[in-house]
């Protein structure tokens, strides 16, 4: 496993790392097997770096989390999760008021909330779960943050921007007072490479690169015939607008796959090439997948011309109803 400096904070986290949303917010969560992809990983495979929210499964993965944590004394991992919006809607809107989002009591409350469900008196890494950077300036949730850091009950502070909007937290990034960004970035989303990277690098801000295949779309395995589970999350977002478009995007890619390689390893590997990324998070339930994503962190490099061709393949999206 190879490991990046994260941003400022100066923490050298795996360039893999653990998304935990499937463990709690999808169908055919498994804890066992939650828990077995997770040790995997921890003690196998050298990843330190685990992401989670209060919103997946109202605390139940970040219990999950916690109870990794105990199992491995020994060995640093660190933990990172995210406050929800008090009024419980993603993503977040420009109509939405500062108030009915992130309150300083609310921010407190779901903080504690954390650490309880951790059974830890201090997270990493605390991320505000929606973001519009109308609120940027509000001193409210500055204080919040300030003295939540001197009462040692985070160690940092990030926020993770809404889908398909990577310019909506540069304001935010500006105060100061935000240590990571989380945001979508893959072969179809290259967007954060224009405006957002280039900030991250000059102030110093980790990044957090999330949903490295597009919901599935970045796998090869979708076909306009998907379907998911009742109540699987993805059968909400793969709408027929977006699955059948998904599928052509996808198959499009399909020639420049070299020989040996899965279209996800390639698709993982043109992350890893961004050097601004300090690590990228997955959710990885099964552990054939935990053992191909940490595989893919051996340090070789995609060839030149691969590279130069899949950021041809940037797919320019606008948020709707159904992108959530």
């Amino acid at each position: 496993m190879i490991y990046r400096k994260f941003g400022r904070t100066g923490w050298q986290v795996s360039e893999v790392g653990y998304g935990m949303w499937g463990m709690a917010g999808w169908t055919e969560s498994d804890d066992k097997q939650s828990a077995k992809s997770l040790d995997l990983m921890a003690v196998e495979n050298g990843v330190n770096f685990f992401d989670t929210a209060w919103g997946y499964g109202e605390g139940h993965s970040e219990e999950l989390l916690g109870e990794l944590i105990r199992r491995h004394p020994k060995t640093k991992l660190y933990s990172a999760s995210k406050i929800p919006p008090k009024n419980f809607n993603w993503p977040a809107k420009p109509e939405y008021k500062f108030e009915d989002s992130y309150p300083t009591n609310h921010i407190i409350e779901y903080t504690e909330k954390t650490l309880t469900n951790l059974g830890m008196e201090r997270i990493d890494l605390m991320q505000f779960h929606t973001w519009d950077d109308g609120w940027s300036n509000r001193e409210e949730w500055q204080r919040a943050i300030e003295d939540l850091k001197k009462a040692g009950k985070i160690g940092a502070m990030g926020i993770s921007v809404n889908r398909w909007e990577p310019e909506n937290g540069i304001e935010a990034l500006k105060t100061g007072l935000i240590d990571a960004v989380q945001v979508i970035y893959n072969v179809f989303d290259q967007n954060p490479t224009d405006v957002l990277f280039p900030l991250c690098e000059e102030l110093d801000i980790a990044v957090i690169a999330r949903v490295p295949f597009d919901e599935g779309t970045l796998t090869g395995n979708l076909t306009k015939e998907t379907t998911f589970p009742e109540g699987d999350w993805r059968g909400t977002y793969f709408v027929p607008e977006n699955l059948n478009s998904s599928v052509d995007h996808a198959d499009a890619l399909r020639p420049l796959i070299p020989e040996g390689m899965t279209m996800a390893e390639m698709a993982l590997r043109f992350i890893l090439e961004n050097k601004t990324v300090g690590t990228t998070i997955f959710g990885m339930r099964k552990e054939r997948n935990v053992l191909a994503n940490t595989a893919t962190s051996d340090g070789k490099r995609l060839p030149k011309e691969l590279v130069e061709e899949l950021q041809k393949h940037r797919w320019v999206r606008k948020p709707t109803e159904w992108s959530q």
